[in-house]
């Protein structure tokens, strides 16, 4: 049975800082942070509502949030609380739409062709002021790629692509073929947003995503058409420098991307001030609070969690030392580490899994050092699992199935029954 069959309704029953989902674990509370960007106030404010009201743990998620686990009966209250006095729940009403990633080392690395950042936050204010907005599901996904296709094969809802001359907008993985100046892009996804929801209610449709309604993009382009008074003329691009040329379509439009998505940086990277990122890789998501302690004693004032389960801290002026101190907490600094690219969904803190998957992950890649990338699922829901996964592993209750490279799969296999 597909996900999309198995709505019980229209509720999506996504979590957020004000709605607690209650998992075999205690209840889960999901923290939006749009872009990923949090300076290391709010970082350590996360870190102490974890210790006081949950397990004291923090979990990254697939879009660039940041879960806590275990929230104790009766912490909710004191928890969002504390969350609101953090600055974390700028609008409560549009607590769990505000669901946002971008390219992490945007303005900063890499060969991006404009400077997401400000994007991002005009995006977040748009959408936090418009109270229409507070009724999108919260499943839907905004993107902002500053060109280099890092978040673009995210496949979001309504994404913003880096182009010459301006940006492109994309919708539910496509391209829509409208193109319109950078500082207009926000407005752009905002109309998306709008338009999306003016067209499920259309259809009388309870649609969570763009690509569930029948001929969607198509029916949302041509809706932000409409609204667009300042568009650019589409432009072809190829690929990014250093990765798999797309090429254009022929009509204009800039072809999808081959392949997965990147896993992020990991390690360091030379920023074009002089200054290093650290890419860190966080075992399965889960940060302890030691670890949390550690990215925040190391961060040089903001943190940026990535949609690829791991954080990079920007703006260092010591590198080296904070990459020992990093890999003394348990943390991967390593490109080449197994771990790359390994993810899991939440194992036992589900009432719905069958494995211990965590445990299982940390044996075929931890002890034994079998290399990602690989996603396991405690059921066949399989949530967290990231698009293009090459293996993937998913209980059932027969034991584990396998889908993927025969030879890698085989060594799982092996490894797990030893």
């Amino acid at each position: 049975m597909s996900r999309r069959a198995e709505r019980a309704g229209p509720d999506d029953r996504c979590p957020g800082a004000l709605r607690v989902h209650p998992a075999a674990d205690g209840g889960l509370v999901r923290v939006r942070v749009p872009g990923g960007a949090i300076d290391t106030a709010r970082w350590r404010a996360l870190a102490a509502a974890a210790r006081r009201h949950a397990a004291g743990t923090l979990e990254l998620t697939g879009r660039g949030n940041v879960q806590l686990r275990g929230v104790r009966p009766g912490a909710e209250p004191a928890l969002a609380a504390d969350l609101a006095a953090a600055g974390l729940l700028p609008a409560p009403a549009h607590d769990r739409v505000r669901n946002v990633v971008a390219s992490p080392l945007s303005g900063r690395a890499g060969p991006g062709l404009l400077d997401v950042r400000p994007l991002v936050r005009a995006l977040d204010a748009g959408l936090c002021a418009d109270p229409d907005l507070a009724r999108l599901p919260g499943r839907f996904l905004f993107a902002l790629d500053d060109g280099r296709r890092d978040v673009l094969p995210l496949r979001a809802d309504a994404a913003l692509l880096g182009a010459p001359g301006g940006v492109a907008l994309w919708l539910g993985g496509t391209d829509a073929g409208l193109r319109v100046p950078a500082p207009a892009g926000p407005a752009a996804l905002l109309a998306a947003a709008t338009a999306f929801l003016a067209e499920r209610a259309a259809r009388g449709s309870t649609a969570w995503r763009i690509a569930e309604l029948p001929d969607g993009p198509a029916a949302i382009a041509a809706r932000v058409a409409a609204t667009l008074t300042d568009p650019v003329p589409g432009t072809p691009l190829d690929g990014p420098p250093g990765g798999d040329s797309a090429g254009d379509g022929g009509d204009g439009r800039i072809a999808d991307p081959s392949g997965p998505g990147g896993r992020g940086p990991v390690g360091p990277v030379a920023q074009r001030d002089g200054r290093t990122a650290v890419g860190v890789v966080a075992p399965l998501g889960r940060l302890t609070a030691a670890q949390v302690d550690a990215l925040a004693d190391r961060a040089a004032g903001e943190l940026v969690v990535t949609p690829w389960r791991s954080v990079v801290l920007p703006d260092l002026a010591d590198a080296p030392a904070a990459l020992r101190a990093l890999a003394a907490a348990g943390l991967v600094t390593d490109p080449r580490s197994p771990w790359v690219g390994v993810t899991a969904c939440a194992g036992t803190g589900c009432a719905s899994a069958l494995a211990d998957v965590h445990a299982d992950a940390r044996a075929v890649h931890g002890r034994h050092g079998l290399a990602g990338p690989a996603h396991w699922s405690g059921c066949d829901r399989r949530c967290g699992q990231p698009a293009g996964t090459a293996v993937r592993i998913t209980a059932g209750p027969a034991g584990y199935g396998y889908e993927g490279d025969p030879a890698t799969t085989a060594r799982i296999a092996t490894l797990l029954d030893r």
